[in-house]
């Protein structure tokens, strides 16, 4: 039995503050509770702040270099198959230079734990603004608002055909160590994104989410088999209108608990799964947070590793020497 103190290393050098903080602190209580022994895990990183985080973990760690952390966890996880990988990276780490890594991971579906830790700011290099950064968004490179729109991480993650969908805020530890559980028992590319603050370059990112009170308010909490309901006494629920989905008052309008939608994290249809997760308060809908999707699908290392074991099975040869048998030899005296 292990206790998250078997996963502690070292003294994180962060800002006070800072949601990498919160978000490590969930990671240690989560690696516990997978009982998977630290020797058996490895996590990896690109460059940014969230990448330190390998530093602080008491297992098989990695810092590699900017945006190519999927690439290395890539490598590690085919060839030792049993490892479970954790991926940490930056919004600017993981979808500007990594982005190519990230669509790919998903495509394959290699059995990958994907951190993503979106401040919307690039905070190491100082205060740049990022792939997720909103349009208009004023940063010291782009002092007079970015004139451009941002990736939403869900909707990428989907159309790259993931499987596996996932949001926490950074401060809430037991939201954020429920979907890092569930991503380590999902088998094949995970997606976490963490939403947190940067108190430097853009402190309030979040606060709509800020506190258990304003995410009673402002955020549903999705599970799956679950009804889909919300706010301070639940009043709140969500149906479908349409293609699309409505905020509806529990109890008014005829509306009762039997109406509202049901959560279903694992319908192949990812229609409604990515309504939930492309939910705004801009639009006067809630922010969803939980296991957004979860569906079974073949993962690529495995079936690389089937693969090599099925031809070798076939071959006459299994290694140089016998490689050397097979054809015609001559000796020289």
């Amino acid at each position: 039995m292990y206790t998250f103190q078997d996963y502690k290393k070292g003294q994180p050098r962060w800002c006070p503050g800072c949601g990498d903080h919160f978000f490590l602190a969930s990671l240690h209580k989560a690696m516990a509770e997978t009982g998977v022994a630290p020797h058996e895990m490895a996590v990896i990183s690109g460059i940014g702040c969230s990448s330190r985080l390998p530093y602080y973990v008491n297992t098989y760690a990695m810092q590699t270099i900017h945006g190519r952390a999927a690439a290395i966890a890539t490598g590690a996880k085919v060839v030792n198959p049993n490892l479970t990988v954790f991926q940490v990276s930056g919004d600017g780490d993981g979808l500007a230079i990594g982005g190519n890594h990230f669509i790919h991971a998903m495509r394959r579906n290699i059995d990958l734990n994907i951190i993503l830790l979106n401040n919307r700011i690039y905070g190491l290099t100082k205060g740049q603004y990022s792939p997720t950064s909103p349009r208009g968004f004023v940063s010291k490179s782009s002092p007079f608002g970015t004139v451009e729109d941002p990736f939403r991480p869900a909707e990428l993650c989907f159309g790259a055909r993931g499987h596996f969908f996932a949001r926490a805020v950074a401060n809430d530890a037991q939201g954020t160590q429920e979907i890092l559980k569930e991503a380590v028992a999902h088998k094949g590319a995970s997606v976490c994104e963490i939403l947190q603050n940067c108190m430097i370059f853009n402190n309030g990112a979040f606060d709509a989410l800020a506190t258990k009170q304003l995410r009673s308010k402002n955020a549903i909490y999705v599970r799956h088999g679950e009804k889909l309901i919300f706010g301070e006494n639940s009043e709140y629920g969500l149906m479908q209108e349409g293609f699309g989905l409505k905020v509806v008052e529990i109890g008014k309008n005829g509306v009762s608990i039997d109406d509202i939608l049901t959560h279903d994290a694992r319908c192949e249809d990812n229609t409604l799964q990515l309504k939930l997760a492309m939910m705004s308060l801009e639009d006067g809908f809630p922010i969803a947070l939980g296991v957004i999707r979860d569906v079974a699908a073949p993962t690529y290392d495995e079936a690389v590793n089937q693969q090599i074991a099925d031809v070798s099975a076939q071959k006459k040869y299994h290694n140089f020497e016998e490689l050397l048998a097979t054809n015609d030899t001559w000796e020289v005296k």
